[in-house]
């Protein structure tokens, strides 16, 4: 095989899709001759320069709150000395594959980004957070770890946590990094005030720091060359659900949701609504895909939101009020056990929900579930709560007629198979191994 010569620093970058996984590379060597070497950013001037180019890119969060990453970036490097920074690959929603597929692939692109955002911050010490369910990811990180270790004059740990679904929380890294469970804790302080060991973190998505990779090596134009003026870049996106070919995909930021699941094949059959975002998203009815775009404003006007990139297809055939149901017991048994409104509120909802999706009930139900909804919002100790409420209440609108139909003991689905992943058997370690 051919190889070609390494890439100088401040060549163009590579035109078009895809820019984060084109190929698997995990050779060290054969991703330098592909991306080049890793601009060094040391002076503080220079810091300075990488920040205000992070922050003129329009780079946000890939996390899910599509936080905008120059200002966080900012806010860890004017506070004291000693940061460090977090690679959170720990992706606990369990129909993602995003972060796990660019962990296996190109490890040492998000490698790369953790010592850039590390120059960047005045860090002295990287770690890696990955799920224990995530094998392919954990090794491939690992090796990378490993075969950089010599180059490297930040030492880079590599940390696991239990597969669920507040795990890969920013405080709840912060808690088990310190040596605690992998929960959610009280704010402030923030980690970028007081994180790892009391230490100014700053915590960022894998998929936020292989970006800044590329960033650091190709600039803020080059970034904004795809997507929109308002939402420029591109994003990795699992396509699930009732499509040909179910994956994980790359497509610039305004990218006409029709055109997503095309890239995907398709549907296999027709659809009654596409869930966006993940559990903590949305359901979007089917007949409002034409007018959408693959952007946090699209998507927030009409009612959904981005989230960890996911968009799942859901057939007419199937119930979007058992579906609901399954999906809110779920979140009820990933709470972190910490305040009332998540212990009880969420459990009292979800035998709601089941009562609901397989009882008949009358309106009363229907109102009550409204009410409790409404009580539960905005008092948990975390987001997850809030995000149950948000799912739930984006149910009761798009699946409003197969609500009716429930209320009056029947339902309108052919298909009683389940279309979306719920982990088996929840995990009730939340210590750190």
């Amino acid at each position: 095989m051919t190889r070609s010569a390494p890439r100088a620093p401040g060549t163009p970058g590579p035109a078009g899709l895809p820019r984060l996984v084109p190929e698997r590379i995990t050779d060290y060597r054969a991703h330098l001759e592909r991306h080049g070497p890793l601009p060094a950013i040391t002076k503080r001037s220079g810091r300075q320069e990488f920040i205000a180019a992070v922050q003129r890119s329009g780079l946000r969060g890939r996390g899910g709150g599509a936080f905008p990453t120059g200002t966080k970036l900012r806010a860890v490097a004017d506070g004291r000395r000693g940061a460090i920074v977090v690679a959170n690959g720990a992706e606990g929603e369990p129909a993602s594959r995003k972060d796990a597929t660019l962990l296996a692939a190109a490890p040492h692109l998000v490698l790369d980004g953790a010592f850039v955002a590390a120059d960047a911050v005045g860090a002295d010490e990287i770690y890696v957070v990955v799920g224990r369910a995530n094998r392919g990811g954990y090794d491939a990180i690992s090796a990378a770890i490993t075969e950089r270790s010599a180059r490297s004059s930040r030492p880079v740990r590599l940390a696991t946590v239990p597969d669920r679904y507040v795990a890969g929380e920013e405080s709840a890294l912060v808690h088990v990094l310190n040596g605690g469970e992998a929960k959610p804790i009280f704010v402030p302080p923030r980690p970028y005030e007081r994180g790892v060991r009391n230490r100014p973190t700053l915590i960022q998505n894998v998929e936020t720091l292989a970006n800044l990779a590329l960033i650091a090596r190709y600039g803020d134009a080059w970034y904004r060359a795809l997507g929109t003026s308002d939402e420029p870049g591109s994003v990795l996106v699992t396509i699930g659900g009732v499509v040909r070919s179910p994956g994980v995909f790359e497509f610039a930021l305004g990218t006409p949701l029709p055109a997503v699941l095309d890239a995907a094949g398709g549907a296999t059959v027709p659809l009654s609504a596409v869930l966006v975002g993940g559990y903590f998203g949305a359901w979007i009815p089917a007949a409002a895909l034409p007018n959408l775009t693959l952007t946090h404003g699209s998507l927030k006007a009409n009612g959904g939101t981005l989230g960890c990139g996911l968009v799942a297809a859901f057939p007419a055939a199937r119930c979007g009020v058992v579906e609901s149901a399954r999906i809110a017991r779920y979140l009820a048994e990933e709470t972190a056990g910490q305040c009332g409104p998540c212990v009880h509120g969420l459990a009292a909802v979800a035998d709601l929900m089941d009562t609901i999706a397989h009882e008949r009930t009358g309106p009363g139900a229907h109102d009550t579930l409204v009410r409790w909804l409404g009580d539960i919002e905005h008092r948990g100790a975390c987001h997850l709560p809030d995000a149950a409420v948000g799912f739930l209440r984006s149910a009761l609108s798009v699946f409003a007629d197969e609500f009716v139909s429930h209320r009056n003991g029947t339902c309108t689905a052919t298909d009683p198979n389940p279309v979306l992943p719920i982990p088996e058997g929840p995990t009730r370690d939340w210590s750190w191994q």
